[in-house]
């Protein structure tokens, strides 16, 4: 259970290091959304090293 957990979490962390990417590489981007989701990785990455 704790492996398909960790593996959850891994493939948000993923989603959301691409959406910055995305958001980074476009004409205008958002810096606020950026750093949004740049906050969200953080915990998501906090959450997968508590899950280790």
């Amino acid at each position: 259970m704790q492996t398909a957990h960790r593996s959850a979490l891994e493939a948000k962390h993923a989603t959301l290091d691409q959406r910055i990417s995305e958001e980074t590489h476009r004409p205008m981007p958002d810096a606020m959304l950026i750093a949004d989701l740049k906050k969200k990785k953080l915990r998501l990455k906090e959450e997968i090293v508590q899950a280790h």
